[in-house]
């Protein structure tokens, strides 16, 4: 294999959804009054819905402040946070929110010790740092499909995972969810790593692409395809979920937090599947908050960015088959720990059982 590392990074890649280019850091929320919204439609504990939330915290009691890393810049694709903030969720459930938009690999590394009692993480990252000893617990699934795929050029014919064979990949970095989705990818084609060529280009795909410097690369599904067919570059996209089922990004915390305060992860569950809830079921309302939270979002391309928000939900929703909103499915546990077994980045299995738990969910 031929690996060109155009840009190498310190740091493994971000494994929340990367988001449009055009979206700027922000560190902290707006600190402003909840509006009255309109109501959004009554849901019920019927696979797909989402309970509302419950207050938690008797009153006068001081709310619980919780600094939640969740990888990435600020992006419409964190509508649910956003949400959930504005409408009060986080607040009723006696919790003050603060969004930390730092690298992934950090907020498990200070999960693991108790400096931060959560997260928003891929699957691979709790089975990976469970193999270094890190305690973390993955306790809600956000995402109900791996986002991870590999987009190409339409004119190019790749079409199944046996066409990347002999093809040059462009990939952010060579780890995380982007890197697990293309292997995984590769072998639901039959092929090895050594017979494609990997190009290290950071989050540069969209422009890659593009400029024809690679003939295929590796995306967030809700992301860079939506920027590249609005340039007017039509794709075929490459979905790992539709090949294999794996566990993508969801809340985690730590064992220490789940001992001293189970009833905090309730409450911290339960105020973030509400605001998944209402981003679904009302996406206008939720692009309108994003407006607030995430800057310079109103000189971007609206349709673009409104594009990105629905893509998103589409991952975000529980199929009829779900056995509740933040459900982990052991089956997609089971498919990951084996690609990464497979991928030598585990060396034995490990007890899943301790990994990740749905006793959490209300």
């Amino acid at each position: 294999m031929t690996i060109q590392r155009t840009l190498i990074f310190g740091l493994v890649t971000v494994l929340v959804l990367a988001a449009c280019q055009s979206a700027a850091p922000s560190t902290a929320a707006p600190a402003s009054g909840v509006p009255a919204y309109p109501a959004v439609p009554t849901l019920d504990n019927s696979p797909g819905s989402y309970p509302a939330p419950t207050a938690a915290q008797p009153l006068g009691a001081d709310p619980v402040k919780v600094r939640l890393p969740v990888g990435y810049i600020p992006n419409v694709q964190f509508a649910p946070l956003y949400v959930a903030i504005e409408k009060g969720y986080y607040r009723q459930a006696g919790i003050e929110l603060e969004i930390d938009y730092s690298f992934e690999t950090d907020a498990v590394t200070l999960v693991g010790a108790n400096q931060l009692q959560f997260a928003v993480v891929s699957g691979e990252q709790v089975l990976l740092g469970r193999a270094q000893e890190l305690p973390i617990v993955y306790v809600m699934s956000w995402f109900q499909d791996y986002p991870v795929g590999v987009a190409a050029r339409q004119t190019d014919g790749i079409r199944t995972p046996q066409d990347l064979a002999g093809k040059r990949i462009g990939v952010p970095v060579l780890s995380g969810a982007s890197y697990i989705g293309l292997r995984a990818l590769l072998s639901a084609g039959g092929l090895q790593e050594s017979v494609v060529t990997l190009d290290v280009i950071g989050f540069n795909q969209v422009e890659a692409l593009a400029a024809g410097q690679e003939q295929a690369v590796v995306v967030y599904v809700a992301n860079e395809p939506v920027q590249l067919e609005t340039q007017g570059i039509p794709v075929d996209v490459l979905r790992v979920a539709d090949y294999l089922k794996l566990v993508s990004n969801g809340l985690i915390t730590n064992e220490a937090t789940l001992a001293a305060d189970p009833d905090l992860v309730r409450r911290m569950v339960q105020a973030t599947l509400q605001g998944i809830a209402d981003a679904v079921a009302d996406p206008e309302q939720a692009y309108q908050i994003c407006l607030k939270y995430v800057e310079n979002l109103s000189q971007a391309d609206t349709a673009v960015q409104k594009k990105v928000l629905t893509t998103s939900i589409e991952f975000w929703k529980t199929g009829p088959s779900a056995e509740a909103p933040g459900y982990s499915d052991p089956q997609a546990w089971e498919n990951m720990q084996q690609v990464l077994l497979d991928m030598d980045l585990l060396a034995q299995p490990l007890d899943l059982s301790k990994a990740y738990s749905n006793d959490y969910l209300p």
